[in-house]
């Protein structure tokens, strides 16, 4: 089985300050102790990468690049992939909506990936179950 990650819930597990936190924790380390293979794409690394580095400095970066990195399987975005994300952001016209996240959703559907480890309720608009 796969479960995609997304940047919200690596942020919420390495953000001990994050309200979502306990509970992102918690299901953080029930996935590691299945036998599930997690799945993210170079896109959402390098939003992880940014975000970690802006909100909570270099420590956190090297932490996800020496523990959390290893363990993903990564999928390297298409120009396929990214193509068909931009046509679905720019007909969708929602400001809150990321450019990432519908290429989360275009690969999460190719690969027919149905469960996301996320605090974006995008994903559950898109039909996906979201842990937590």
């Amino acid at each position: 089985m796969n479960i995609f990650i997304d940047t919200s819930g690596f942020l919420a597990v390495l953000n001990a300050d994050d309200s979502q936190h306990p509970k992102a924790k918690e299901s953080w380390d029930s996935i590691l102790q299945s036998d599930v293979r997690l799945v993210t794409t170079n896109y959402v690394l390098v939003e992880t990468y940014a975000l970690l580095q802006s909100r909570l400095g270099m420590p956190a970066v090297k932490l996800f690049a020496d523990d959390i990195a290893p363990i993903l399987h990564v999928e390297w975005v298409t120009p396929e992939w990214h193509k068909t994300a931009m046509a679905v952001l720019l007909a969708s016209s929602r400001r809150k909506l990321s450019f990432v996240d519908c290429v989360s959703f275009r690969v999460m559907k190719d690969l027919d990936i149905k469960d996301a480890f996320t605090l974006d309720q995008h994903f559950k608009e898109q039909g996906f179950l979201c842990i937590p």
